[in-house]
């Protein structure tokens, strides 16, 4: 049984690295394919707005390329190197990624709180068409990303996110213009939408900097776990657990346990694997069991037997 529900999980984290991989390439293509077209579109229109955006979104594509070599690489087997595998590379690109999106932000308040105070003309028929089309491209590319799992995609989510809403305002404003000028609402739109995407990605760079200083996952407690692996029979004592995360989906427990000393080599393996069944419901894939027996001196201040 133990076997059938590794083999499980362990198809299910790769279905999901498979996926992940190809939403991120689906999505640098779909961004860098719409940066082309908002360059010559933003030439033909002569619309500042535009080419604005296509700055913004080619740096956007950057990004995208480095996720999506960094996805690749994150799935490479464990080696000599890194010995329980390249996973991480995937987070490391989550955090460029939200570096990348915070200094992004910054850069758009710095000049949408200008504009409050000397609000400039929009061309808008022009943008109309371009904001339409800027809403179906990000928004599709958010939508395949929404449903990832990883860390990395949430992020790249938020930077599709910030594009769509972008283009929303736009297209707000471009069409009160149609009918009357108000050339403020611009920046207070961009102001709005700024804030709304760095709160977001905040809370994932907090995220992603907890993980990579092993802080114990989220909604796992080591209390608990202790508690599930003692109330295993034969089990006298647990302590020294340590509980982290890899990249926010691969979870690693090691823990000593504490056993009789009379007891047969077959029945402490039949112990471990007990626990590592009992672990595999809280999303634990990898744990490192130590064995002290009752006779022991343990030296450490949680031993209690």
């Amino acid at each position: 049984m133990a076997k059938k529900n590794n083999q499980s999980n362990n198809h299910e984290h790769s279905h999901n690295h498979i996926d992940s991989y190809s939403n991120i390439k689906i999505a640098f293509f779909l961004n860098l394919l719409f940066t082309i077209i908002e360059i010559i579109g933003g030439l033909w229109t002569n619309s500042l707005a535009v080419l604005s955006d296509a700055v913004h979104d080619l740096g956007d594509s950057v990004s995208l390329g480095l996720s999506w070599y960094l996805e690749k690489y994150s799935k490479k087997d464990p080696d000599q190197v890194f010995s329980f595998g390249y996973s991480r590379f995937s987070l490391l690109s989550a955090f460029l990624n939200s570096l990348i999106l915070i200094v992004g932000s910054i850069f758009v308040l710095m000049r949408a709180l200008p504009r409050l105070f000397s609000p400039e003309p929009i061309n808008a028929v022009g943008v109309l068409v371009f904001a339409l089309f800027g809403i179906t491209v990000n928004g599709l590319a958010a939508y395949k990303l929404s449903k990832g799992s990883s860390i990395n995609e949430k992020v790249i989510t938020l930077h599709f996110l910030e594009d769509v809403l972008g283009w929303v305002s736009i297209l707000i404003i471009s069409l009160i213009y149609l009918y009357k000028e108000i050339p403020i609402l611009d920046p207070i739109l961009s102001i709005l939408i700024t804030i709304y995407i760095l709160y977001n990605v905040s809370k994932n760079f907090k995220k992603i900097l907890k993980i990579f200083l092993q802080a114990v996952p989220k909604n796992i407690s080591i209390d608990k776990i202790e508690e599930i692996i003692v109330q295993i029979p034969q089990v006298i004592n647990v302590h020294h657990t340590h509980l982290w995360s890899l990249d926010g989906d691969k979870n690693l427990l090691s823990t000593h346990i504490v056993l009789d000393d009379n007891l047969e080599n077959k029945k402490i393996f039949a112990i471990k694997e007990s626990i590592k069944d009992d672990l595999l419901d809280y999303g634990i894939d990898h744990v490192t069991i130590e064995v002290d027996f009752r006779s022991d001196l343990c030296k450490d201040e949680e031993c209690n037997y």
